[in-house]
């Protein structure tokens, strides 16, 4: 089952520092797409890989919410699909 973090706080304490698709397994034709809430393109990352730290460009984003969207094959059909969401990033 795939599933989300609904908030992440990168702060460095080690709890929720990045953020990152849960419950996939290996699948290197999975792709996220992190934007901002006007639709700017913030970062790709790879369900497999770190997450996604807060930045943007090397620079902290502000406590707000985010919106993605994940490109995956099903995992028994192999048809493409799509998981369009958001969560939030606290400061």
């Amino acid at each position: 089952m795939i599933g989300y973090p609904k908030f992440f706080t990168p702060n460095g304490d080690g709890y929720h520092d990045t953020w990152n698709i849960i419950g996939m397994t290996v699948k290197s034709s999975s792709k996220i797409y992190i934007f901002d809430r006007y639709g700017k393109l913030l970062k790709q990352i790879s369900p497999t890989g770190k997450g996604w730290d807060g930045t943007f460009n090397g620079e902290r984003l502000p406590s707000s919410d985010y919106w993605f969207v994940l490109d995956y094959n099903e995992p028994v059909t192999g048809e493409i699909n799509q998981l369009r969401a958001n969560f939030t990033l606290k400061r």
